[in-house]
């Protein structure tokens, strides 16, 4: 038997010519100790906002109604104007299409509908220029049926490949499949049978993605030779797809039923059913953390490469994913679906949420994601209601912004929720003819789909099809609510959301705490979410109203502050909205935030000591001073 070529060194650049690498930060400076002592040394990914691009509905460049590389390229200095530290594109490789990507026919070039390698390369170059990191996504779990591989592996079970994948006989009565697993796109038995080889081949997602077989160390090789492809090529990081999903139990046990007291998994639609069975066999395996090991040591040999891995479909996200970015071995980043709560947003919520985010991710690892090309857009989550039943105002876009980005941790920016557009409804907004996904069209009334969040993005609301393509018809269609919100119309309006979220991308990069400080819940008042985060000399207040009444906070324990980001807050007592005073209380509006620079904890115990002896006359002259010369009064980001 041949066998597969084991990957090598890099082929095209040494670490040495990639100069986008090198490390732009003092790193000696760039380290801390969090809250459980972890000592921590500063990477560009740790506390990174990666804007994910879905290139079918970024920008079309050639008139076919798809976007492209070149579409990307063309648009680089929008990407950059917003702030991100990242890209990520999904899938551009040759595929069948049949999941727009993620059904891959080869891993070593790009699709003709994307473009080309020359494309890929400018593309990578021109978003170095700019001081973008560029990850790519990386399908490994399963591949297309046409893909070379399974078109050799169903010729026969003799062949050289035919256990790259997961065949099995029927169950003994000669015809059903050989378990209860059941598929997360098709909600019916995830077992295709393949007269060929008279045997069933097994599927996570639709019948033409077959499984790789992660048992099979010849698949390992293989898949990692073709990750040090691109990564020679200086891609700075993986995007990994249903990373939980490689390996599956060899005794292909049935999966249990789902207890009636058991709860439903993050993130899921209950419709799904999926659900009726707890996620237990045919992925979430155990031993899926071992196949990370071969993952990390190749990247590893990259500087600066990130491994950022999806860890969703599963029974506790949270628990989950922070298993595989746990010590040097595993991923470097993750995200779950611990934000994905079929539940009005509330700071009890966020509360809880990062409590357990504290305790699961002690060392670091999480990636925050809202909205995504799977799971929906921003504007369309938690019920897209308040806890009184009235919609959320646009205040609240706002100010979630604000929060997103000053949660510890890297952040997932899904294209398009930077400008608020609200999720393509079916049928009103997309025809039930038009229905594009796969999921959508298996599932479908019961559930939606994945094409209300993968519509095109409107560029320009005065040209025909918000101007990302000059074909007669996009590849979806773009709602008409889109339209308001194009790039060219928000562009204009300081007070937009879009530049909202520049404003705080850009003042995110300038604060020390929020890139590389430590976390501290506050005990504040239900509704208002507060902490704080430092780091050296910054301590930064960040208080969030996740409520439509007004909420007074005490400031009598945070000692001095100064205001430098957020809405203008009443003052209650003697200081200002600029420069609050101890023994001052601020009233926060309905869906605000409020950021305020304290005093370091190491300043603040030093003018305690000092005030001891201090007439009560020099108390109050330095209880007005200002403590940071470097905070400046932003505009409202509601």
């Amino acid at each position: 038997m041949q066998k597969v070529q084991k990957f090598k060194t890099p082929r095209l650049q040494t670490n040495d010519e990639q100069w986008w690498r090198h490390p732009v930060i003092n790193r000696r400076a760039w380290t801390w100790e969090d809250a459980n002592n972890m000592r921590h040394n500063g990477e560009w990914w740790q506390h990174a906002v990666i804007y994910q691009i879905s290139p079918l509905s970024f920008l079309d460049s050639s008139g076919n109604g798809m976007g492209d590389l070149q579409g990307i390229i063309t648009k680089m200095d929008y990407i950059a104007s917003l702030g991100v530290d990242a890209i990520w594109l999904c899938p551009v490789f040759e595929a069948s299409m049949d999941d727009f990507g993620y059904a891959v026919t080869g891993m070593l070039d790009i699709d003709p509908l994307f473009g080309d390698l020359g494309d890929f390369d400018r593309l990578l170059d021109i978003a170095h220029t700019f001081g973008l990191k560029v990850l790519i996504d990386q399908v490994w779990n399963h591949t297309s049926d046409q893909h070379p591989w399974f078109v050799e592996s169903r010729k026969s079970r003799d062949n050289e490949k035919a256990d790259w994948y997961v065949w099995a006989d029927p169950k003994p009565d000669g015809c059903s499949p050989p378990n209860n697993w059941v598929s997360a796109f098709m909600g019916k038995s995830a077992w295709e049978w393949d007269d060929c080889r008279q045997q069933y081949y097994f599927y996570n997602f639709l019948p033409s993605q077959p499984e790789l077989n992660w048992h099979n160390p010849d698949v390992i090789d293989a898949v990692l030779s073709r990750a040090q492809f691109w990564l020679d090529r200086g891609v700075d990081g993986f995007r990994m797809d249903a990373v939980n999903f490689y390996v599956h139990d060899r005794e292909l046990r049935d999966n249990p039923k789902r207890p009636e007291y058991v709860p439903l998994p993050d993130g899921i639609d209950p419709d799904n059913p999926m659900v009726d069975y707890l996620f237990r066999y045919n992925f979430c395996r155990p031993e899926n953390l071992n196949a990370l090991k071969p993952i990390r040591e190749l990247v590893d040999r990259y500087s600066g490469v990130v491994t950022l891995g999806e860890v969703t479909l599963c029974e506790d996200s949270i628990d989950l994913s922070s298993q595989y970015v746990k010590g040097d071995d595993r991923l470097h980043l993750v995200y779950n679906s611990a934000l994905l709560q079929d539940e009005p947003m509330t700071a009890a919520m966020m509360r809880r949420i990062l409590q357990r985010i504290q305790i699961h991710f002690a060392e670091g690892g999480q990636c925050w994601i809202v909205g995504n090309h799977d799971y929906g857009r921003l504007r369309s989550q938690w019920t897209e209601r308040a806890i009184n039943g009235q919609p959320y105002p646009e205040e609240f876009y706002h100010m979630m912004a604000a929060l997103l980005l000053c949660l510890p941790g890297a952040f997932c920016l899904y294209q398009g929720d930077e400008l608020g557009l609200p999720e393509a409804k079916i049928p009103k907004d997309i025809p039930e003819d038009k229905i594009r996904d796969p999921f959508g069209k298996a599932l479908y009334p019961q559930v939606p789909g994945r094409d209300g969040s993968r519509t095109p993005m409107p560029w320009d609301s005065s040209q025909p099809h918000a101007g990302f393509t000059s074909a007669e018809e996009p590849w979806l269609p773009i709602p008409k609510n889109h339209l308001n919100r194009a790039v060219d119309r928000q562009n204009s309006d300081p007070d937009s959301l879009l530049n909202t979220w520049r404003r705080l991308l850009h003042w995110r990069r300038g604060q020390p705490a929020l890139i590389a400080g430590d976390f501290q819940l506050l005990e504040t008042d239900e509704r208002i979410l507060g902490f704080v985060r430092e780091y050296a000399e910054q301590r930064l207040l960040c208080l969030f109203n996740i409520g439509g009444d007004s909420v007074r906070y005490d400031l009598t324990e945070n000692a001095e502050c100064e205001s430098v980001f957020g809405v203008e807050c009443e003052i209650q007592s003697s200081g200002d909205a600029e420069h609050p005073s101890p023994g001052d209380s601020i009233v926060l509006p309905p869906y605000s935030c409020f950021f305020a620079n304290l005093l370091s904890t190491e300043r603040a115990e030093v003018e305690a000591a000092a005030s001891e002896g201090e007439s009560s006359e020099a108390r109050e002259a330095k209880n007005s001073r200002t403590t940071s010369s470097n905070g400046r009064k932003s505009p409202s980001t509601a």
